[in-house]
């Protein structure tokens, strides 16, 4: 069997900040990045739609040869990873192919390193009307008590690059306010959309000096090198010559110019369709 490159999806930048933190890590391994830029945001929208758009894309990083595949949005993690792991996988007959998430990576670490047991999390509408983080933490620290809030205009801030001006600073404080006045308790926060490490330094500014912020690339990575380690044969077929190629189902240009604000780069685009 053919080895092959590891492919990152996302709905639209936010999973440039997965992408690299897992290269950070584990820089020898070719990479597939694919964004649905045009049809992004997912945030808002239904189950439906997103497993069916998760599902497209998914199918057409295996047909460009991904042995692994990882859904680096939240929201994709939320609502459609479960239903292609249970449902599509089976169907291509195929023990060599996996599809992972980043949730439940982020929440096998957040446990420890709280000490209040409080948790909150910023994330998108369809994030946390999922309640997945809530019900991936309490499998694994039944005892810790989760907190989340949809921020849906952090992520426009970001894509217009708008998160270093002063006009961000209204909405992150307005967030930050909001989820303490919920619960004062809560010292570790995590960033549950893929975008939002954008606005670090924003958040940071307005959460008390002995909150933990948690962002996703760098645990995500972490997760990733142990489940290679784990899956000998799977890793094999992740071939290793440190390339990195990118497509977007939008303009290719303007993923280009957009993208350098995640990774403060020049990159080579080529665009895509997935249906």
């Amino acid at each position: 069997m053919k080895a092959g490159p590891i492919g990152i999806f996302d709905s639209g930048y936010g999973g440039l900040t997965i992408l690299e933190g897992i290269r950070k890590l584990l820089p020898q391994y070719d990479y597939v990045y694919l964004g649905d830029n045009a049809r992004a945001p997912y945030g808002s929208r239904s189950f439906d739609v997103v497993y069916e758009f998760t599902r497209q894309a998914v199918m057409k990083l295996y047909d460009m040869g991904c042995r692994l595949v990882i859904l680096g949005c939240n929201t994709a993690s939320a609502k459609a990873l479960r239903t292609i792991q249970q449902n599509d996988l089976p169907l291509l007959n195929d023990p060599y192919f996996r599809v992972l998430g980043i949730i439940r990576p982020t929440a096998e670490v957040v446990g420890t390193l709280t000490n209040t047991k409080h948790i909150g999390i910023f994330a998108t509408e369809g994030t946390i009307k999922s309640n997945s983080y809530t019900i991936e933490i309490s499998k694994i620290y039944p005892e810790l008590k989760v907190t989340g809030i949809a921020c849906p205009l952090w992520v426009p801030l970001i894509e217009n690059n708008e998160a270093d001006n002063e006009g961000a600073d209204y909405f992150v404080k307005k967030r930050v306010d909001h989820i303490m006045s919920i619960d004062p308790h809560i010292d570790t926060l995590v960033l549950g959309c893929t975008h939002y490490p954008l606005l670090y330094k924003k958040i940071r500014k307005y959460v008390p000096d002995h909150i933990k912020i948690m962002s996703q690339g760098s645990y995500v990575a972490q997760s990733l090198q142990n489940y290679l380690e784990r899956h000998a044969t799977l890793q094999a077929l992740c071939s290793q010559h440190g390339t990195c190629t990118y497509y977007t189902t939008e303009n290719a240009e303007r993923f280009q110019e957009s993208a350098k604000i995640f990774l403060h780069a020049d990159i080579q685009v080529e665009h895509i369709c997935l249906e």
